[in-house]
């Protein structure tokens, strides 16, 4: 539900040039693809992005650092989150069960990208990039993209106790699993509950497992050796 001069879109594993087990859209730079179908794919990606001239690709390390896109440069700024709000720049995140969330504001005067793997999650890459833009919570849009679901996102006491360690409330998002002490994390609910806790509360999004589509989604969990998608997000020029 973005404005019209916000441009979106999540890429799926299919349409790309590459091999198995990347097959075929990967776009990761650091999965051991041939780098030379890594570029074409990434080409092929920036040409889907009608009013792109951009995009901005990070080094993502699971951490919560939040930069500013900016015009195409040479390698690939550490980062796990960017922002813009200059028209034709895309903010890019690369995933293959790690959460991708997509923010925009209502007026679209800029965009933010963020990749929220458990890590991320739990130590506060949503909330470093709203800390980017000052106005009213209320005005920001948020899209929770493919990631591991709630039925595939087993983990173990530790993971669930630094969770409930930053926020007690994230005891609502997992549930025991079968057997030896393990937990179901639901990362699409806990994502909601630090949005709701900025005061984020037009959320949509979260429904697609990337474990249980083998046939859409890339999924490390699943795989181990695999591809990764894209979820970008942009500012179209105004109409001529």
């Amino acid at each position: 539900p973005a404005p019209a001069q916000v441009g979106a879109l999540s890429t799926t594993r299919a349409g790309g040039c590459s091999a198995a087990p990347y097959d075929s859209m990967n776009v990761g730079s650091r999965v051991e693809d041939d780098p030379a179908c890594v570029a074409r794919n990434r080409a092929h990606l920036l040409a889907a992005c009608a009013g792109a001239e951009s995009l901005q690709w990070v080094h993502q390390v699971h951490g919560v650092r939040c930069i500013e896109a900016g015009p195409a440069e040479t390698g690939e700024p550490q980062a796990d989150a960017s922002y813009t709000r200059r028209v034709g720049v895309g903010c890019v995140v690369c995933t293959a069960d790690c959460l991708p969330v997509l923010f925009c504001d209502r007026a679209g005067t800029w965009v933010a990208a963020a990749h929220a793997g458990w890590r991320g999650l739990c130590d506060g890459v949503l909330e470093r990039t709203l800390d980017c833009f000052d106005g009213d919570p209320a005005d920001v849009l948020a899209w929770l993209g493919p990631c591991i679901g709630p039925r595939s996102f087993e983990v173990g006491a530790e993971v669930r106790a630094e969770f409930l360690t930053a926020d007690p409330a994230a005891e609502a998002c997992f549930r025991p699993a079968e057997g030896a002490q393990k937990w179901l994390g639901d990362l699409p609910a806990i994502a909601r509950q630090r949005l709701h806790g900025r005061g984020v509360t037009d959320i949509s999004g979260g429904d697609w497992c990337t474990v249980e589509d083998s046939s859409r989604f890339f999924s490390f969990r699943r795989d181990e050796v695999t591809g990764r998608m894209a979820s970008v997000i942009w500012l179209k020029p105004a109409p001529a």
